[in-house]
């Protein structure tokens, strides 16, 4: 049986998430869950303070019994306890597959730089509060199970990183921020307006200069601008990716919503999960 750690680096999550998630596992019967007494807790924005976030991560993290770490939400958080956290990694960190997305990225991005465990974007806990989110959590569970039917179909035989977009932009220039060379690179975005959008492929493609291409996912709830930006998304990754001499390779089935699909970082992870 894999027992996977659920902890909650960045926002809460409550009771009755973690309640339909359960019962949703129990159809799974070769995975358990356990929910980190921490994702509950919760300091303004935050899911506990700094220091409750970043034990809870360690003490995830480090637990020889769990053989994966999955976030329970994103929202912003990560990045005030990643690097601390990850200086705290035992042996037995680099054992795991680790699984999150958006704000989850940050965590994902540092894990995979220093090459400890197995980094998965993947469908949280907190996506079951979505309509429909049993769809995108079962994806999760199904990976985890060993299934991999879950995959983005666009993965070949080059590596792959998938990120939210302003996560990625955030991490560019920091010490958190993977040698992304020869990857396809997957972005999506939500709830920002276009130009906004089109400032972040501003920020980030010079600094993916190398990569084997980008792919689009999905840009969901574009807030309405009094002035229209005239442009799509795609054509906003099309003109960035053509002044960078980046290849834009297309789109990519993942996104904010409960068709987001499952992409292992690298290579590795695509047939069996561990």
């Amino acid at each position: 049986m894999l027992r996977v750690a659920i902890c909650a680096p960045s926002r809460a999550i409550t009771y009755d998430i973690a309640d339909r998630v359960k019962a949703l596992a129990a159809d799974y019967p070769a995975i358990n869950l356990d929910f980190h007494a921490q994702c509950f807790e919760t300091q303004g924005h935050f899911a506990g303070s700094d220091a409750v976030r970043l034990a809870a991560l360690v003490e995830c993290a480090n637990d020889e019994s769990y053989g994966a770490v999955w976030a329970a939400r994103g929202g912003y958080g990560a990045a005030r306890v990643v690097e601390d956290a990850l200086t705290q990694f035992g042996p037995s960190a680099a054992t795991k597959i680790y699984l999150a997305y958006s704000d989850g990225g940050t965590l994902l991005a540092g894990l995979y730089k220093r090459g400890i465990g197995q980094v998965v974007h993947a469908p949280m806990p907190s996506d079951i509060g979505r309509a429909g989110g049993e769809e995108a959590v079962g994806r999760t569970l199904e990976y985890l199970s060993g299934a991999a039917n879950g995959l983005e179909s666009s993965l070949d035989a080059r590596p792959v990183a998938a990120f939210n977009l302003m996560t990625l932009a955030m991490l560019c220039g920091t010490s958190l921020m993977p040698d992304l060379a020869g990857h396809v690179v997957l972005v999506e975005e939500v709830a920002e307006h276009l130009y906004a959008v089109d400032r972040l492929f501003f920020h980030v493609m010079p600094h993916l200069k190398g990569i084997a291409g980008l792919r689009l996912g999905r840009v969901n709830d574009v807030p309405i601008n009094d002035i229209d930006f005239a442009q799509s998304a795609e054509q906003i990754a099309r003109h960035w990716c053509a002044r960078n001499s980046i290849p834009f390779l297309g789109l990519a089935d993942i996104g904010h919503d409960v068709a987001n699909k499952i992409v292992p970082f690298g290579l590795a992870g695509r047939g069996v999960a561990q």
